[in-house]
């Protein structure tokens, strides 16, 4: 797998903020965030990261919104902070969302266009899942 130090998106970023309050270690934080294309991820590993119904609560609550408007710690999960920044992980290495730094924020973005290329109706699939009832089998 190909991991690619930045995207080739046409998605703009959100304006750069002022460096108030920027500090080593956010620098250092930024420096280790890698993404992965779509195009360089197996089958496999895609259908991994969207089995775990937490990712797929991910992605489905940000196919609901507008890119880069929602960070990590606005999502209403049932797991601790450490899993959460884990399931952000797996979706990234996967493909699924990119994410990048805006102050003390990590932002994200389903990379739809990318993701839609690479594995058509995959993310189709996922977003149309309806919750099975309790009674149903």
């Amino acid at each position: 797998m190909n991991v690619r130090p930045e995207s080739n998106t046409s998605s703009t970023p959100p304006p750069h903020l002022p460096d108030e309050g920027h500090t080593q270690s956010q620098s250092q934080r930024a420096r280790n965030l890698s993404h992965v294309h779509p195009a360089d991820v197996t089958l496999s590993d895609a259908l991994t990261a969207l089995a775990d119904p937490v990712r797929r609560t991910i992605v489905k609550e940000l196919a609901g919104g507008p890119d880069w408007t929602r960070a990590c710690g606005t999502f209403d999960l049932p797991v601790t902070k450490a899993t959460r920044s884990h399931h952000f992980a797996v979706l990234r290495q996967a493909g699924v969302i990119e994410q990048r730094d805006a102050g003390s924020r990590r932002l994200n973005r389903l990379r739809r266009p990318e993701f839609d290329a690479a594995f058509p109706g995959l993310l189709d699939l996922v977003l149309s899942e309806r919750r099975a009832d309790p009674g149903e089998s």
